[in-house]
C-alpha cells in the first residue's frame, strides 16, 4: 500500500463531528442484538470487496478477538463454496454483496425475500445499517490510505522472515 494520505488519527482530529457520528452509528448497530461475530464478518466481506486494507485488517483483528474461527475468516472471500457457513450467515453475506455493489444493479424482490427469510424487519434494518456504515468507512479509509492496524507481533514475524 502506498503511504497514508491522512492517518486514522488525523481524520479523527480533522473531522471530529463526522467521526463521532460514525461512532454513534456503530454503537447503535452493536447494540441492535445482531451477533457480533456476524457483524464483523459482514464488515470484513464488504471491506474485501471494496479493497480497503485498513478496514480489512481492522475487522480481521476484531473478528479474531471475538473468537471467529480462522477457517471462516480464511474462506469468507469464497463463502458460497466453503461449506462452513450457516444459511443465516450466507443470507447476510449475499445481502452485504448486493448492497456493497448496489451501483451496478438494483436490489431485486428475490434478493430481499432471501435475506428476510433469515432476518426479521428489525434485524434487517440493523444489518442494512451495518453494511451502509462499513461502506462509508471503506470510502473514507481507502482513498485516504489509512495504514492497516497490523498487530506488532505480525510485523516482528515479518521482519524476522525477511532477514532470515
Amino acid at each position: 500500500m502506498s503511504k497514508s494520505r491522512i492517518s486514522w488519527q488525523e481524520f479523527q482530529k480533522l473531522a471530529p463531528d463526522a467521526y463521532a457520528a460514525l461512532g454513534a452509528l456503530s454503537k447503535a448497530v452493536s447494540a441492535s442484538g445482531l451477533e457480533h461475530d456476524l457483524l464483523e464478518m459482514i464488515k470484513l466481506r464488504a471491506s474485501q470487496i471494496n479493497g480497503c486494507a485498513f478496514c480489512t485488517q481492522f475487522h480481521l483483528n476484531a473478528a479474531r478477538k471475538l473468537g471467529v474461527p480462522a477457517e471462516k475468516l480464511d474462506l469468507l472471500v469464497v463463502w458460497r463454496d466453503a461449506g462452513i457457513f450457516s444459511p443465516r450467515e450466507k443470507a447476510a453475506f449475499a445481502w452485504t454483496e448486493d448492497l456493497t455493489n448496489v451501483a451496478g444493479h438494483h436490489i431485486s424482490d428475490e434478493d430481499y425475500a432471501a435475506v428476510t427469510a433469515f432476518f426479521p424487519s428489525a434485524e434487517l434494518a440493523a444489518l442494512t445499517t451495518a453494511i451502509g456504515l462499513i461502506n462509508t468507512w471503506n470510502r473514507i479509509a481507502g482513498p485516504l490510505h489509512f495504514a492497516p492496524p497490523i498487530p506488532q507481533h505480525a510485523i516482528e514475524q515479518h521482519r524476522e522472515s525477511v532477514t532470515a
